[in-house]
């Protein structure tokens, strides 16, 4: 039975809310049909009434005061698109307060606030669903929750920022820098006017932290995760790791310590095996692949962004959320359900690595890098050199590369700390960490 319609709450008429309420009016008949519920959209929060629409709308489902989605009360369910932090996380609160199943896909919102509103969620016992946080169409959430609900996860790994995944794929396939290759991808609409969270991998790291809270049921804070973007990676980079069997990814590793229970999570570009599937993830499309103790390795692959897959994913949970609300005391959002877990130092993180030192061409140079590797017990598995370029001042300077064997990061960074105080090198070295996959 159908039953009674359920009213909607549309917050946010931008790309992705545009999206999804064209799909809610046109797709009506057919998602009513699936989910055995009547639905309408009863109101539509927007910033600015007077804004020329890329989405027909009646004028008088829209309103400028999101307050009004929340005080309805013939409106059973607030769908927050409107992105940003402050103001989505008060409506998010605000409608999580009185009683009102929320879905967002707002992953800044959720990396920055999620603590508190998972935990007020689970207070009120009012769902919070966020499908499209993570990855786009990619049904990564619902899979966590539901599909491997029996495994302990040791390991999630993934491309996850489909700007960057187009930026590497460019400078590997046509030889462009890295800000030639950021121009085309923004002239073709996959980078925003300003790429910063993209390049800078704090998109990645929302997103990161997000699965990390719901793989392991504890909540976790921006500041407890590691961030490095891919602004140092040069076309150098990228085709001495071609050459070495790998492909630069900018990759999210989320890693669970059983010894000691701590949880490692970081974001960086890293040297990924030609062998493994993330290696081949190409363009705007995502991965994200997960190890769990029944299932073994999984992988999930799909657009990562963009109108379309995100708005499937809303409308994914819109319905979870419908479904839901006419089971009594039941619901799937995600509630933690473990003790805060520590989170891995950085200097205790251990992987093989990349480091690409650009040094005078001068007598000695890798006899006395070598003698410092030595020193800090770092063994060194294979060097290589190249021409680098030639100063304003006729001053020649080399790519001097090592590949690092597996160790701690904090005895690398004592042997760079050395290098650059000794003054054997000039400025900061190149480090990419080379993933494994193996543990």
């Amino acid at each position: 039975m159908i039953g009674e319609t359920l009213q909607l709450g549309l917050a946010g008429l931008g790309t992705v809310g545009s999206g999804v309420y064209e799909t809610l009016c046109r797709n009506r008949e057919l998602l009513e049909a699936r989910a055995q519920i009547s639905y309408a959209v009863k109101k539509v929060a927007v910033g600015n009434l007077a804004r020329k629409r890329d989405v027909e709308i009646d004028p008088a489902l829209l309103t400028d005061d999101w307050h009004e989605l929340v005080e309805d009360p013939d409106i059973d369910i607030i769908i927050e698109l409107i992105g940003g932090t402050d103001e989505a996380y008060q409506l998010v609160k605000a409608a999580l307060e009185a009683g009102k199943p929320v879905v967002t896909g707002n992953k800044a919102v959720l990396a920055v606030y999620g603590s508190e509103l998972f935990k007020l969620s689970a207070e009120k016992n009012v769902p919070l669903y966020f499908e499209a946080s993570c990855g786009g169409g990619i049904p990564i959430i619902q899979s966590l929750q539901n599909s491997l609900i029996c495994n302990k996860v040791q390991s999630i790994a993934g491309i996850i920022n489909g700007t960057s995944n187009y930026i590497l794929t460019s400078m590997k396939e046509q030889g462009l820098s890295l800000q030639e290759a950021l121009a085309n991808a923004q002239k073709l609409g996959f980078a925003e006017a300003d790429p910063s969270f993209d390049i800078n991998g704090w998109d990645a790291a929302h997103k990161a932290l997000i699965l990390a809270m719901l793989a392991y049921g504890t909540p976790l804070s921006p500041d407890k995760i590691h961030v490095h973007g891919i602004e140092k990676v040069e076309s150098v980079d990228i085709t001495t790791a071609e050459k070495l069997g790998y492909s630069i990814k900018l990759l999210v590793v989320i890693k669970h310590h059983e010894e000691d229970g701590a949880l490692e999570l970081r974001v960086q570009p890293s040297f990924v095996p030609q062998s493994h599937l993330l290696a081949s993830v190409n363009g705007v499309f995502n991965a994200i692949a997960v190890k769990g103790d029944i299932v073994g390795e999984t992988i999930f692959y799909g657009r990562g962004a963009g109108k379309n897959p995100t708005s499937s994913a809303v409308i994914g949970d819109i319905v979870l959320a419908m479904r839901e609300c006419r089971l009594n005391g039941y619901h799937t959002g995600f509630q933690p359900y473990t003790k805060e877990l520590a989170v891995l130092p950085m200097k205790e993180t251990v992987t093989p690595y990349y480091v690409r030192f650009v040094i005078h061409d001068r007598p000695g140079m890798i006899a006395s890098i070598a003698t410092m590797f030595a020193k800090y017990d770092v063994s060194i598995s294979a060097t290589s050199s190249d021409f680098g370029y030639i100063d304003d001042e006729g001053v020649q300077h080399n790519n001097l590369i090592f590949m690092v064997h597996a160790c701690k990061w904090q005895r690398l960074k004592y042997v760079l700390r050395e290098l650059r105080e000794n003054h054997i090198i000039d400025r900061l070295p190149v480090v990419f960490r080379i993933e494994t996959f193996n543990d």
